[in-house]
């Protein structure tokens, strides 16, 4: 079992989680995201600026996720104030992000980036975690589910000129 290096993102690393997060977004979108859209999505929403600013954010939680040989960045989580289409307080939690490039499948590697997003959450007070995810992609719905999320919602998500359909999880904690 790989023993993977998981850590709190800190100033320095958002040029580790912009090319690690750009490139799981391409390796789980290609084929569903056009390729000019993804390249603009990616470079917009996933640049080393948008990190720095999530990493300088009190309210935000940042975590890098290493391969123990030469620590490359292989997945991250960020954890923001929710941005969802339905009801929260001051005590939900938002996971915008959980990714893990695919040489890391069947590792557990997914699972204690969860586990580790879900107690910084709590010690943040928080009660509640809520998170959206694209609603044809049956594997991260399927992990979701066994993380103790269930459906609470939909929303539509624009990339480019596409409107994909989103479904909306929560979780107590």
């Amino acid at each position: 079992m790989m023993e993977w290096r998981l850590r709190r993102a800190g100033p320095g690393d958002a040029p580790a989680l912009s090319l690690v997060a750009a490139a799981t977004f391409l390796e789980t979108f290609a084929g569903t995201i056009a390729g000019p859209d993804m390249v603009r999505h990616c470079t917009l929403n996933s640049s080393p600026a948008k990190f720095d600013a999530w990493i300088a954010d009190p309210a935000c939680v940042a975590t890098l996720a290493e391969h123990p040989d030469g620590a490359a960045p292989v997945g991250y989580t960020l954890l923001t104030s929710p941005d969802l289409p339905v009801e929260t307080d001051a005590r939900d939690i938002e996971l915008r992000r959980i990714y893990t490039l695919s040489l890391t499948n069947g590792t557990g590697l997914g699972h204690r980036l969860m586990t580790m997003a879900i107690d910084d959450a709590r010690a943040r007070r928080r009660r509640r975690m809520l998170l959206g995810v694209l609603g044809i992609n049956e594997r991260a719905r399927a992990f979701y589910e066994r993380e103790g999320f269930a459906l609470v919602g939909t929303r539509q998500f624009q990339v480019g000129d596409t409107v994909f359909d989103d479904v909306v999880y929560a979780r107590n904690l």
